[in-house]
């Protein structure tokens, strides 16, 4: 029969030094943006007044920008009236020579162009402005769209392109005069890939006075497209050229 030493120690089981967790990376300055300075920006409807008036405030700002129109011609018009650098092309070559395309064709247009397009502007970072609106005796209102908005259909139609959505709520009269040195006013800026977003955000800040405000994925468009038939209503009944000021941030 064996028997056991009850006098002898317990075993102590070998100790290891506690896990240390990570070191948790800082939170990114949401104002930390991008140098943009140096990106061509391409204006698809730039001879209409919010394109015109985009292209003039971006190339006053020292950004390299290019007109595009359906007709080369009514598009160098326009580039050459503009000054500053601006130069002027047909859609297709506006886009493929872009490192950011500003979609500022009318409604009624969007799509028909945007389809044209779907090559030339793959790779490519598309900022739609585009409002989807109707005008009847009582005033702007909002129309719906089978995609949800402007912005989702253009994703839709570009497979291909990153789309954001941006530049909704501007006056074309502010954009346009040339005496105006600041444009006092906030930029809704909206997409899936933050990366590009904050792109846009820079790109806006580059215009005096102005500021771009992440506000959401392209599913949040719809709301951000349709608040400018309440803008119009304002402008309307003041006799004014209102924008929008996001606060607290």
């Amino acid at each position: 029969m064996t028997s056991t030493d009850s006098t002898q120690p317990p075993v102590t089981p070998p100790t290891t030094a506690p896990a240390t967790a990570p070191a948790k990376a800082p939170a990114k300055d949401p104002w930390e943006l991008p140098d943009v300075s140096g990106l061509v920006v391409g204006v698809l409807g730039g001879t209409g007044d919010q394109g015109r008036g985009l292209a003039y405030r971006l190339a006053r700002a020292g950004q390299k920008v290019i007109i595009g129109s359906r007709a080369a011609d009514r598009a160098q018009t326009a580039a050459d009236e503009l000054g500053l650098g601006v130069e002027g092309a047909d859609n297709a070559e506006c886009a493929r020579r872009s490192d950011i395309v500003i979609i500022a064709v009318p409604w009624e247009g969007h799509a028909k162009t945007l389809e044209s397009l779907r090559e030339d502007l793959a790779g490519k970072l598309v900022i739609d402005c585009v409002n989807p609106l109707g005008f009847d005796k009582q005033g702007a209102y909002a129309l719906r769209v089978e995609e949800g908005s402007a912005a989702q259909q253009a994703a839709a139609l570009l497979p291909d392109s990153r789309v954001t959505a941006a530049f909704h709520h501007l006056s074309a009269v502010l954009l346009q005069d040339e005496s105006i040195e600041e444009i006092d006013t906030d930029v809704m800026v909206l997409g899936e890939v933050r990366a590009d977003t904050d792109i846009v955000q820079a790109l806006a800040g580059r215009i005096p006075g102005m500021r771009g405000v992440f506000a959401g994925r392209l599913r949040n468009a719809h709301q951000v497209e349709s608040l400018v038939a309440n803008l119009i209503s304002t402008n309307r009944r003041y006799k004014a050229h209102a924008g929008l000021r996001v606060t607290d941030v």
